[in-house]
């Protein structure tokens, strides 16, 4: 059997899948792959199905040792120099790898998390459906340590298709997201300042929620509290004391802060690669509505 032996893991490495579907009434967030399209990059390159595991490596520092056979690999998400015996390959290509050579990555240029893609995918045992890690619940494979072994699975005949993909960079300083506004956003005083300031990404970000520095948002009715709500990846949470959290992957399943606005889905995975300290600029991406915002306002006033 192929296995993949882990020297280093680097900050955080995880093993990340699509996800848990269809589990929220059970309060099993979905969780997966912070940024599906490195992710099912990834898998593309090395011939997988998109739901096979790949490892996420939050800001490299991480290698790892082929064990028992040839691999294809791919690395891609943050560019990390990756190599194999310190020889370098490029990101978003196909890398042969022979039995007892050591792939390797150094710190990102730019972006946070870099995902390799092991032909095969990493074959760890499923649970709940997932092979993913939810780091608020804990939920999945365990993060890698060193000296942990993965199996690698079975693959098919089929050779890739693509041995290298043209790729948009990663944004290295402001990063410009597109917002749906609402549903909550009558419950601040000035919805449009969430577009209006420029963000600052907090160091205490995680998988389940980037935080936002600035000038605080201020609630209309600060003495209320909202009915506990769903919860979605993307939805920009505005708790009492006014800087926002845009949920992640790990999100909780509900929550009772408003929720001013959600990131546009083609722009989530942006979220995924944005650093502590890099800015962020917000963008409605249609216009808001006055008269239903005023409707909503009188409607709470009640």
């Amino acid at each position: 059997m192929t296995t993949l032996e882990i020297l280093r893991p680097g900050p955080l490495a995880l093993v990340q899948d699509l996800g848990r579907v269809g589990l929220a009434d059970l309060g099993v967030t979905r969780s997966g792959a912070a940024d599906h399209r490195s992710h099912t990059l990834a898998n593309r390159l090395v011939a997988n199905p998109d739901d096979r595991a790949t490892i996420e490596v939050t800001f490299g520092g991480f290698a790892a040792r082929i064990r028992g056979g040839d691999v294809d690999i791919a690395v891609t998400g943050a560019d990390t120099d990756p190599s194999v015996n310190g020889i370098p390959f490029g990101i978003n290509s196909i890398h042969h790898v022979r039995d007892g050579d050591v792939i390797s990555m150094g710190s990102p240029y730019a972006g946070l998390r870099s995902y390799l893609g092991v032909r095969g995918g990493i074959d760890v045992t499923p649970v709940l459906g997932s092979r993913s890690y939810d780091v608020m619940s804990a939920i999945g494979p365990l993060p890698l340590q060193p000296g942990d072994v993965l199996p690698i699975g079975e693959h098919t005949d089929d050779y890739p298709e693509l041995d290298q993909a043209p790729v948009e960079p990663i944004e290295e300083h402001l990063v410009e997201l597109l917002v749906v506004p609402g549903p909550r956003d009558d419950w601040l005083v000035d919805p449009d300042a969430l577009v209006h300031t420029i963000w600052m990404a907090s160091d205490r970000s995680d998988r389940v929620g980037m935080r936002l520095e600035g000038r605080p948002l201020q609630y209309r009715w600060p003495d209320r509290q909202l009915p506990s709500e769903g919860a979605t990846r993307g939805a920009i949470q505005v708790p009492p004391n006014g800087l926002p959290v845009i949920l992640g992957p790990d999100h909780p399943i509900t929550g009772s802060y408003p929720v001013a606005g959600v990131v546009a889905y083609h722009n989530i995975d942006k979220v995924a690669q944005i650093r502590p300290g890099q800015y962020v600029r917000l963008h409605w991406s249609r216009p808001r509505s006055p008269l239903a915002s005023a409707s909503s306002a009188v409607t709470a006033g009640r």
